[in-house]
């Protein structure tokens, strides 16, 4: 039984937490702020080391359909990625990746792989590190995935709480948002699995086609977000939810919503929520509800249920 705790207690410390953006996705990449919370749910890993040569990777994760499948390649470059970046890619190693986060696109399931990977290793070589040096393990595997990440996902599943961010040309700026009560949130997914890489790519070439035009949806966002985080800091949750359904009209805009998202962030409106919109990648992926109330929050929770395949609860403290 003992040892059973004590490999509990040790998957436990290698947890890494998913995340939501409230504001910034995709406009996070060029270097503006973003407001970014960590989730409840998790993924954990298990490492040991084996006399067999190469990594042999369970991937016990909770995951929509197929996503783990298109996925896959990219994951395996991640941890390649991450033993490499803590010089380890000689050695035979078993890596079990679980915990109750379910991977889906815009929750940062990746980020949550690779920085409990990180964690893990910390703890299995064992290795003596910082949570800067967690997050910077965690960003080098993110490269797997997003080929160029901002470093949100990662900063989000290594700190957790609310978090501003902002991508610089050195170390990304980050700080703990102090907010005045926890923020209920309802997250739905559409089941469809998009490509991060994919998505930003396009959303760099219709920047670089016609720039005037991302020029302005940049600075909508700049003003939205400070309007937003005002909001956010006096506790003034029904201003805030505007600046979410403003957020959405933005992702629109950019090309990255979808009708699945449109429909279920309506779906959330007409249920209760106060605001709601987009999350993540897009084109599929997740979408999130602010709700003001308990009640509200189940009450929007089982509006959601009717139309998309999975639907979380979770609040921001």
């Amino acid at each position: 039984m003992s040892g059973s705790r004590e490999n509990g207690d040790k998957l436990a410390k290698t947890r890494a937490y998913g995340k939501l953006i409230l504001f910034g996705e995709h406009f996070v990449v060029y270097k503006v702020p973003a407001l970014v919370g960590a989730v409840a749910a998790y993924t954990d890993c298990a490492m040991e080391f084996t006399d067999k040569p190469g990594v042999e990777i369970i991937d016990d994760r909770p995951a929509v359909p197929n996503y783990k499948i298109k996925k896959a390649e990219e994951g395996k470059q991640a941890v390649d990625l991450v033993l490499k970046h803590f010089k380890l890619e000689e050695k035979g190693i078993k890596l079990t990746f679980g915990g109750e986060l379910c991977c889906v696109s815009g929750i940062g399931a990746s980020a949550a792989q690779t920085v409990s990977l990180s964690r893990a290793i910390a703890q299995t070589v064992p290795l003596e590190l910082t949570e800067e040096e967690i997050n910077a393990g965690g960003y080098e595997g993110e490269k797997g995935y997003h080929g160029t990440p901002s470093g949100i996902d990662n900063t989000a599943s290594t700190y957790g709480g609310l978090l501003r961010f902002q991508r610089t040309d050195e170390d990304p700026i980050f700080v703990k948002k102090q907010i005045k009560e926890p923020i209920r949130i309802v997250y739905a997914s559409t089941g469809i699995t998009s490509s991060t890489t994919t998505v930003v790519g396009d959303v760099r070439a219709k920047k670089e086609k016609d720039p005037e035009w991302f020029d302005g949806l940049l600075k909508r966002y700049v003003d939205l977000l400070h309007q937003g985080e005002k909001a956010l800091d006096e506790g003034n949750l029904t201003e805030l939810g505007e600046k979410i359904n403003e957020n959405h009209i933005l992702c629109q805009e950019l090309t990255v919503s979808c009708k699945e998202l449109d429909h279920l962030v309506e779906v959330a409106r007409e249920a209760g929520a106060i605001g709601a919109k987009m999350s993540g990648t897009g084109r599929g992926g997740l979408m999130l509800a602010l709700t003001p109330t308990e009640e509200i929050q189940s009450t929007v929770a089982e509006a959601l249920e009717k139309f998309a395949p999975q639907v979380w609860k979770t609040s921001f403290q």
